[in-house]
């Protein structure tokens, strides 16, 4: 069964179907190979579909996450942009004051984990958010 058919059944299941302009949305999505805001994904969409309008989009990626296709970060400049799911788990390093950003590999948040679980109960989902600060540049550092 092809991604786009899995997707069908399981709007199917949900009492929703596959329109055009889901279609296309997912298209976009599944066409990236990093993260895309949603203003990015519309203007992709919009360029075949011009009547889409931007809510649609937002609905529909709220739609393709809690089916577990897209997910999405937010960084402190208040975006949050969606990659596929299946793209390997990370999270970023942001920087406030020039806007940089790059990817912090999960295993070193793995110790935060273990602790907040034997100290609070808590069991964080860590995956794919943002830590923001200043990055080695505008800190200074010299490493």
């Amino acid at each position: 069964m092809t991604e786009r058919q899995t997707l069908v059944t399981m709007l199917r299941e949900r009492g929703q179907r596959m329109t055009p302009q889901r279609q296309l949305i997912l298209e976009a999505v599944q066409e990236i190979d990093s993260h895309i805001s949603v203003e990015a994904i519309h203007a992709r969409v919009a360029a075949r579909f011009p009547q889409v309008n931007i809510s649609t989009v937002y609905r529909t990626l709220e739609l393709l996450q809690d089916l577990g296709l897209v997910t999405h970060t937010h960084f402190a400049d208040a975006t949050a942009p969606y990659h596929r799911a299946d793209q390997r788990i990370h999270d970023h390093l942001a920087c406030r004051q020039c806007g940089s950003e790059q990817e912090l590999e999960l295993s070193i948040l793995e110790p935060l984990g273990v602790e907040l679980r034997r100290r609070y109960g808590f069991v964080a989902d860590l995956a794919h958010f943002a830590l923001v600060g200043l990055c080695r540049a505008c800190a200074g550092c010299a490493h």
